[in-house]
């Protein structure tokens, strides 16, 4: 499995995408790059500034062929944004030539990580009710990555050991 494409964390904002995907890519020596990052060095704006100057439509397309060059590349590590696994083009790209690791916690948890986050603008402009309504509908669509990483009550060590231990037995 080792050989299997590139390495793509996926999940919910606030799920430690980032975070997760940074140690790992240490722990392996390889490069790691953040979508969200690229995307907002790409355009030259935060992430909540092009949803609201250009739009979710132009976000998704930048996200789209931003991702897809990343993952040409060889040897790297690659936090996806909350939203890119739903885009069929990716998500097909990813499961069939990438090893992906959803990283998946309870819906309390990431309701408190994100409900004030100003970084989120998904997060800024619905209610609870709703984030937890778009935490079940991406969870069914994140169920299909390779692997689904539990987190409730790992540490981010914890979290990185489970994901090496898994991608070096496969």
């Amino acid at each position: 499995m080792k050989s299997r494409g590139n390495i793509v964390f996926l999940g919910m904002m606030g799920s430690g995408k980032t975070t997760i995907g940074k140690l790992f890519s240490k722990k392996l020596k390889k490069k790691f790059f953040d979508i969200d990052l690229q995307i907002e060095k790409t355009i030259g704006m935060q992430i909540s500034e092009i949803f609201k100057k250009r739009g979710e439509k132009i976000f998704r397309e930048f996200e789209e062929k931003i991702t897809l060059d990343l993952l040409k590349k060889k040897n790297i590590v690659l936090a996806l944004g909350g939203g890119g696994f739903m885009n069929n083009k990716l998500r097909k790209e990813i499961i069939l030539n990438h090893t992906s690791f959803w990283l998946n916690w309870s819906h309390e948890i990431l309701i408190n990580r994100i409900i004030d986050s100003s970084k989120r603008p998904i997060a800024f402009t619905s209610t609870k009710e709703e984030l937890i309504d778009l935490i079940k509908k991406r969870s069914y669509i994140y169920s299909k990555a390779l692997y689904k990483i539990d987190c409730n009550g790992l540490t981010k060590k914890q979290i990185v050991d489970k994901v090496f231990n898994l991608y070096e037995t496969n």
